[in-house]
């Protein structure tokens, strides 16, 4: 162990380094306070009144680029033979297929892969759906009119950063740093009681998703809040740390800028106390926690959080996970098997621990990728695309179903762009608009939160985008 010389530590050199500690998405939550104020006095017709009921959205972000077409597959003799043709040596053998039996059938069939056993069950079960070919889109877009450069198509449509960025916002036709998800939280946060800490929590630090013009997204770890670190702890040194900040942070400054950091920096601090103390209430789950799944835990803090959501005074939440791995332009086969078994079990564990809590009807789990990839292979991977295929899990999902028209994957079809690039048929503004007609935002304000949404849902219609939520 290496030896330290003693010495002491200056007045300015200790309160730097506990504010550094803090973090500066932590900070930034404690001007919830300021930025609710705003919030609650926006026009409350915004909202649907759903008398003081609890609903949370939980935003899976696959990071990378799903190879969704190695997710849900043609089963059937006909279509598999058209997606082995295509996928060639990266198909997934038509016997280790995982079969389905939506209620509602085209006359195909379909399965999931082979490492996605729980999430078969789920489905089957009626808690969890698909959402198919699904991608960015400014406006309907043809195979012919993409070519003729007749149609508008998404900014930097092969684009990491790009396709990232617009799946978090909802606006593929510019780059922005609003979250649909943040302009969701503005216009519902009124509804919590708890003007400290925000609506929206990340499990991964800052996003674009969550970020509203009043929201800020509250970052935590899989432990629990993002606090100094020491404070409040037993031992000499912090206890000596927790008493000369308190004795900081309790001090009236004349210097109204000191006074006013003070302020700030005890606000987020009173924040994480909070926060962990709430969380730190809820018994351990009977579901247990997979090993050596990042997912999973991140999921274990999203329902300890849901758990004490009266206690922290919460209505309304929305969550953001990550898991990462998804660009396989080598070892795709490897590599997705590896994530989507860290994901069936995650998700199987949160499914298990939303029953336990009695919130599986009240929390949807939805997936969001950067796009899709290429069917073709590129030797032993593959390439960015565009249109992909995505999963609901919740008890207000209308299960057991796969929603979206599923693409013809032989190459050449005319959804095919060019080399297994398949084109869009429901764009991501129906998936996010649906998703927040059910969390609580009128149909008037739909268009406001997603600007493109016009161009394939009429918000007067009386109907639901698609059809795979439960409003009742």
């Amino acid at each position: 162990m290496t030896q330290h010389k003693k010495n002491t530590i200056s007045r300015r050199k200790f309160i730097g380094n506990s504010c550094a500690a803090l973090g500066y998405t932590t900070l930034f939550s404690s001007l919830i306070n300021l930025k609710a104020m705003a919030a609650s006095a926006m026009d409350n017709s915004s909202i649907i009144t759903l008398g003081g009921d609890y609903k949370a959205l939980v935003c899976l972000m696959m990071s990378g680029g799903n190879d969704s077409f190695n997710m849900l597959i043609p089963k059937g003799n006909t279509e598999y033979n058209e997606y082995a043709t295509t996928r060639s040596n990266l198909a997934i053998p038509q016997n280790d297929v995982l079969q389905i039996h939506p209620n509602t059938s085209d006359g195909r069939t379909f399965g999931l892969h082979p490492s996605l056993g729980d999430m078969r069950q789920i489905f089957e079960t009626g808690n969890l759906a698909f959402l198919s070919n699904v991608g960015t889109l400014i406006e309907p877009s043809t195979k012919t009119d993409i070519k003729s450069k007749v149609v508008k198509t998404p900014l930097g449509l092969f684009s990491h950063s790009d396709q990232v960025q617009q799946w978090q916002t909802g606006k593929p036709s510019e780059r922005t740093n609003i979250g649909w998800g943040g302009k969701i939280a503005d216009l519902v946060q009124s509804m919590n009681s708890n003007d400290d800490i925000s609506m929206n929590i990340s499990l991964r630090g800052s996003n674009i998703f969550q970020r509203g013009n009043e929201i800020i997204p509250y970052a935590i770890k899989n432990e629990g809040s993002v606090g100094i670190r020491g404070y409040g702890e037993q031992g000499l040194f912090n206890e000596l740390k927790t008493e000369a900040l308190d004795s900081m942070l309790e001090r009236d400054y004349q210097d109204i800028f000191k006074n006013t950091y003070k302020n700030t920096i005890k606000s987020s601090n009173d924040s994480n106390l909070k926060f962990q103390s709430a969380v730190d209430t809820i018994p351990e789950f009977i579901a247990t926690l997979p090993e050596d799944n990042d997912l999973a835990a991140q999921l274990r803090m999203v329902a300890k959080t849901i758990a004490a959501r009266d206690t922290l005074g919460f209505s309304r939440q929305i969550f953001f996970v990550e898991i990462g791995g998804w660009d396989n332009h080598d070892e795709l086969l490897i590599n997705q098997d590896d994530n989507l078994t860290q994901v069936n079990d995650a998700l199987n564990y949160f499914n298990s621990l939303m029953f336990e809590l009695n919130t599986n009807n009240c929390v949807t789990t939805f997936s969001i990728s950067d796009f899709a990839r290429t069917l073709t292979s590129n030797g032993n991977g593959t390439d960015h695309a565009w249109g992909g295929n995505a999963f609901m899990m919740g008890g207000a999902v209308n299960g057991k179903e796969i929603y979206g028209d599923y693409p013809v994957l032989a190459l050449g079809s005319d959804v095919d762009l060019r080399d297994g690039v398949i084109i869009p048929t429901t764009s991501a503004d129906m998936y996010m608009a649906e998703l927040a007609l059910w969390f609580g935002v009128s149909p008037s304000d739909l268009n406001t939160i997603l600007p493109n949404l016009s161009n394939f849902y009429d918000t007067a219609s009386g109907t639901a985008p698609i059809g795979f939520m439960n409003m009742s």
